[in-house]
């Protein structure tokens, strides 16, 4: 890119070189921009299974753009005056006229555009490949939000809520945009059942823009900004550089006319609220819906619609023994002994989905009955009925029964902003140059076995999936479970070693 650039410049020395050679060098200055852009916005979401050869194989042909250019030119320059010895002045260039070297640049243009051609039909069918997961959506299919998609929730339970919510987004289809919040306390499921009824098929249907944005107590403004804005363009350097009033008005004006459902993931004051909601036009926008999720009565009173709120209640004894078994068997029969000592732990997490879900998380790998009791008595020693304390000691238990190594690698998770969501290749690699492994052969395979255990224990959360379904491509903690990391590591014990911040 830079050569062509170069050579397109107005200043250039090669003016008289390229002269008759400019419309196909715009040409290739123009495929080349278009698959720099395609890949920037990909490379951050990076959801299909081929776009890591498919970056790599971008490059390439980028490359040898610029080599080949830059080979044709010194080429002409040693063939046209050898007493130079290589070196290229522009008192040199004025005076090719040599027919042979139109030629030759045009033999090497048709090649080079051949070859991004060949490139860009690749990126056409990754784009037509994305639409297909969800053709069903008038969504653009560039959004990082949307991303969520690609990883099944499995809710149980919560059935009276759910059929709530999807007659609120989807058959109460009139009049200007409602605020729905959904309010409960930390751990109790509330991005749970958001992400449940955003990948719902009725809902797919209902809405030309979806987009979903996790807000958190430090929150970045312009990022949220940023991360709504994925639904409705197409990402570049440009629109990163903007600032956060452009970006509020440009967002403004992108959902303008248009059926929208927004998704504000964990709200915490009225003041981020009020920061936000100018952003969302309400003038021909019938039927749009903004979802809040939030642990404060206050925000939901202040920010939702009249009787339009979604109260999340702990679950039933039946809801949490099916959860439980969910995550502790995948549904299947318990062995003989292990179901009352179970029924025993889930009567003592008194009905709060991530208690249940971590402990079921410790349990799922352990079969015989002295680890279950073990628990169980675990479990009960936790005097307290308050449920936040309760499931900060279910954390805790958890957290004790790693061995060392997996310890270090959650209490990364720490270092990281709250509620971010890391690219595993990032996150393994971080793993290593810490040496928080000791195996000396296959670092990044043992570090990716260490990642696919603490998400088997229900610790770290899936955020992102190849298309097949097949590979993580990021992940983030629960905020309850980064607070645990966060005092893990400012009060660092004696049973792990310290992280170098």
């Amino acid at each position: 890119m830079r050569t062509i650039e170069s050579i397109l410049a107005s200043n250039s020395p090669m003016q008289s070189l390229i002269c008759d050679h400019r419309e196909e060098l715009c040409a290739l200055h123009e495929k080349v921009s278009s698959l720099e852009v395609f890949v920037k916005n990909f490379e951050k979401n990076n959801v299909f299974g081929e776009m890591t050869d498919f970056e790599v194989e971008v490059k390439e042909v980028a490359s040898a753009v610029e080599y080949t250019l830059q080979l044709r030119l010194t080429e002409t320059v040693l063939g046209e005056n050898k007493s130079i010895g290589g070196i290229i002045g522009s008192r040199f260039f004025k005076g090719i006229s040599n027919e042979w070297t139109h030629i030759e640049f045009r033999k090497s243009f048709r090649q080079l555009a051949k070859n991004i051609d060949h490139v860009w039909k690749k990126s056409t069918k990754i784009q037509e490949k994305g639409k297909q997961v969800s053709k069903e959506s008038l969504i653009h299919d560039f959004s990082s939000s949307n991303d969520i998609l690609n990883v099944n929730n499995n809710m149980v339970g919560r059935d009276d809520q759910m059929k709530q919510l999807l007659e609120d987004l989807t058959i109460s289809y009139s009049g200007e945009p409602k605020i729905i919040p959904i309010v409960g306390m930390g751990g109790i499921g509330k991005t749970t059942l958001a992400k449940e009824v955003y990948n719902n098929k009725s809902v797919l249907r209902c809405f030309d823009v979806r987009s979903w944005a996790t807000v958190s107590p430090k929150h970045n403004r312009k990022e949220i900004l940023l991360g709504l804005l994925q639904s409705t363009i197409i990402m570049d350097d440009k629109v990163r550089k903007i600032g956060e009033a452009e970006l509020a008005d440009m967002l403004q004006k992108s959902l303008k006319r248009k059926r929208y459902l927004i998704v504000l993931d964990d709200i915490w004051s009225c003041e981020v609220w009020d920061g936000l909601r100018r952003c969302f036009p309400t003038e021909d926008n019938v039927g749009s819906r903004i979802l809040l999720t939030t642990h404060d009565n206050e925000v939901a009173h202040y920010a939702g619609t009249e009787n339009l709120s979604v109260q999340m209640d702990l679950m039933s004894p039946d809801e949490s023994w099916s959860l439980f078994k969910s995550e502790a068997s995948s549904g299947e029969a318990l062995p003989y002994g292990l179901e009352d000592v179970g029924k025993q732990i889930v009567d003592e997490c008194h009905g709060l989905p991530l208690t249940i879900i971590v402990v079921a998380g410790l349990l799922k790998s352990k079969r015989a009955i002295e680890d279950w009791e073990s628990v169980a008595k675990d479990v009960k020693s936790f005097v307290t009925n308050d449920p936040d304390e309760r499931c900060s000691h279910v954390l805790g238990l958890s957290y004790n029964h790693l061995t060392s190594d997996l310890k270090t690698c959650l209490l990364h998770f720490g270092i990281f902003p709250e509620d971010n969501e890391i690219p595993k290749k990032r996150l393994v690699r971080s793993w290593m140059a810490e040496e928080f492994l000791k195996l000396e052969n296959d670092l990044e395979g043992e570090a990716e076995k260490c990642l696919q255990e603490l998400v088997d224990r229900c610790l770290v959360l899936v955020c992102k999936k190849s298309l097949d379904g097949t590979k993580m491509r990021s992940c983030k903690v629960h905020d309850l479970i980064y607070d645990r990391c966060v005092r893990e590591i400012v009060t660092p014990r004696k049973s792990h070693a310290c992280i170098r911040l």
